[in-house]
């Protein structure tokens, strides 16, 4: 494991030091569990650029052709 010098604003450092304590962990997990959750969401979104990149867009439309068509479900309706 590494350590990592980190330079915040003293309004940030705050909120992390409050957040962590009322969720009971350490300032260190609460940082290492909001990076964590940065760099998943990061690795998420190009997987799927790659993975939208491959895709055939006729394949695309002969999937919704085969959903039965329903009336939208109260308050799913596109206002005009």
């Amino acid at each position: 494991m590494s350590a990592l010098n980190l330079r915040l604003p003293n309004s940030v450092h705050r909120h992390i030091r409050d957040i962590s304590s009322q969720e009971g962990v350490s300032i260190n997990q609460f940082i290492l569990a909001a990076v964590s959750e940065k760099i998943s969401a990061i690795m998420t979104e190009d997987y799927i650029t790659e993975r939208a990149k491959k895709a055939k867009s006729g394949a695309f439309k002969r999937i919704l052709d085969r959903v039965p068509h329903r009336p939208p479900l109260p308050g799913d309706e596109i206002e005009p």
